[in-house]
């Protein structure tokens, strides 16, 4: 799966970026999908106009990590993985027996951008197995991305020359895109468009970033890890006389 947001939609890490990158364009003329196309039979495209693409294959996939693809109401969802409590996430969320484990995504998102009861990591905490999805709601314009605590599906971001966000499961793809500017996804965190990245298991905690450095010595994105020792300030979300959208507030 391969989604690249525009930078007014998805403002990259200032981190990820390496100060030897070479001059990668991923969204120019559709460059990265049409590069994902070329190293992945049968993949389909998706063209959000100014806000990016999206893009999935289903070949060469794990079937204990399926790869699953939605639209509901405007909001498209890239889902990998095996959710183990599905039971419990339908009853949750309404949702009928029929549902899978991207619609449940789908749903919980929905949830929390309508005035949900739950906060946005509480709400990714709440999913339970092992998991990578990418959502982008064309409505508002967000994006919603978070992989599981322990990392299990292989994701990797990264930004192009033109601080534009590359999201993929498959590392070369990344690399074409982003040159040396790139890192894996960290475990255990949630990406979104008004919040940035943050950890769903430590969610009073902020994220330090640790350069990463290459075999010949180059700077190479960086890392995101949890420092324990520093506490964010709590935000309260209005929940009366507010017409504010809670996507505005994750």
């Amino acid at each position: 799966m391969l989604a690249v947001f525009d930078k007014k939609v998805a403002k990259s890490p200032e981190e990820l970026q390496s100060p030897q990158n070479e001059s990668v364009l991923a969204l120019k003329d559709g460059f990265l999908g049409t590069h994902f196309s070329s190293v992945h039979p049968s993949s389909v495209v998706l063209n959000l106009g100014s806000s990016g693409l999206m893009a999935y294959s289903f070949d060469r996939k794990n079937p204990l990590l399926p790869r699953l693809f939605a639209v509901v109401d405007d909001i498209f969802c890239l889902f990998e993985g095996h959710i183990e409590n599905v039971a419990q996430l339908k009853q949750q969320y309404g949702l009928n027996k029929t549902a899978n484990e991207v619609i449940i995504v789908i749903e919980a998102y929905r949830t929390l951008r309508d005035r949900g009861p739950y906060p946005a990591n509480q709400v990714v905490r709440g999913i339970q197995g092992k998991f990578a999805f990418i959502i982008y709601d064309n409505t508002s314009k967000a994006t919603f991305v978070a992989t599981d605590a322990d990392g299990s599906v292989p994701f990797f971001w990264g930004t192009d020359s033109e601080g534009h966000l590359v999201l993929s499961n498959d590392l070369e793809v990344v690399k074409q895109g982003c040159g040396k500017s790139f890192a894996p996804f960290p475990k255990g965190c949630f990406f979104t468009s008004s919040g940035g990245l943050r950890s769903f298991e430590h969610p009073v905690s902020e994220l330090q970033a640790v350069p990463r450095v290459d075999s010949s010595g180059e700077m190479c994105g960086a890392t995101f890890k949890v420092d324990a020792e520093s506490r964010k300030e709590k935000n309260v979300m209005p929940r009366v006389g507010s017409d504010a959208n809670w996507s505005q507030n994750y």
